[in-house]
């Protein structure tokens, strides 16, 4: 039970700084979470229209419209054409936001990765790696 709760305790630091995140450039909690969903898209070559945005973020179409409207408008997302299928839309964050977020989470990112490289060998982050998509895996289920 103690590695849950550490869990636990992670998660309330990395939401609480989310939100400090989140009130500082004035985004609310979807708003936040698509800018999340969009950029892990990129880093996995994953087409993102606004019907994948919806599915990820379990809102309805409308509510999904509403949102990349306001983000677009704040310049932190953009809707570009799918060259291999002129019908499509794609979303991707902007180099803005992108800048707001390493600004903000650069310093945290850089220390975590130090702390993986030097504290943990290979295998300690294999093992470490297995363990956390696990879980994500766990708490994605109904």
């Amino acid at each position: 039970m103690r590695l849950v709760h550490l869990l636990r305790a992670l998660t309330v630091e990395l939401d609480l700084a989310a939100a400090r995140f989140a009130r500082l450039h004035q985004l609310n909690g979807s708003d936040l979470r698509a800018l999340i969903a969009l950029l892990d898209a990129e880093r996995t070559a994953t087409a993102a229209t606004p019907g994948w945005l919806s599915s990820q973020l379990q809102m309805t179409s409308a509510s999904t419209t509403t949102l990349i409207d306001r983000l677009t408008t704040r310049g932190l997302i953009a809707r570009h054409g799918d060259p291999s299928d002129r019908r499509r839309t794609l979303l991707v964050v902007t180099e803005r936001a992108q800048q707001l977020g390493e600004s903000f989470f650069g310093p945290l990112i850089t220390r975590v990765v130090a702390t993986l490289d030097t504290g943990f060998d290979a295998d300690e982050r294999a093992i470490l790696h297995r363990l956390l998509a696990t879980l994500a895996t766990l708490v994605q289920q109904p």
